[in-house]
């Protein structure tokens, strides 16, 4: 009878992690959750891990910046939001802030006015307080930071 869960020596989970790190940045976290689907003992994680940081196929404040950049312009996430997740994926502060800094004010800030005369002319609300609230509740769940949103909340929904 055949095995239903295939098992892996250390060198072809090795090689099966390069893979899976290469096709897309990858976060400690998510590869030691991957191994341990793969059912390796702790410490074949252990040198997989290992090998994967000497190798950089794994880079923690590559991943973040990557992360961060990619939340930002496709997602359109706020930075407490990308550092909320990033958190969340045991990235260490100095990498979540590094990231965080990688983000060009500037470009920051015309995207959340671009995206937030957008959303105001979007919410159809009649009563003032209501649509403030709805448009606050949609920016703060983005993680933008709550004085831009309720500063432009006032300037555009009057």
């Amino acid at each position: 009878m055949q095995q239903s869960k295939q098992t892996y020596t250390v060198e072809e989970a090795k090689r099966k992690l390069e893979h899976y790190c290469a096709y897309q940045e990858r976060c400690h976290q998510e590869v030691v959750q991957k191994l341990i689907q793969m059912r390796m003992i702790p410490e074949a994680i252990d040198v997989i891990v290992v090998h994967l940081l000497q190798h950089n196929f794994l880079n923690e404040s590559r991943f973040a910046k990557q992360f961060a950049s990619g939340k930002f312009k496709i997602k359109h996430w706020g930075k407490n939001r990308i550092a909320f997740e990033l958190k969340k994926k045991d990235i260490s502060k100095i990498n979540i802030q590094e990231a965080l800094n990688e983000i060009e004010e500037e470009e920051y800030l015309e995207l959340f006015n671009a995206i937030a005369e957008k959303k105001a002319e979007s919410i159809r609300e009649q009563n003032v307080y209501k649509k403030k609230k709805k448009f606050a509740d949609y920016f703060l769940y983005r993680g933008w930071e709550s004085y831009l949103v309720y500063e432009k909340a006032n300037e555009l929904i009057k």
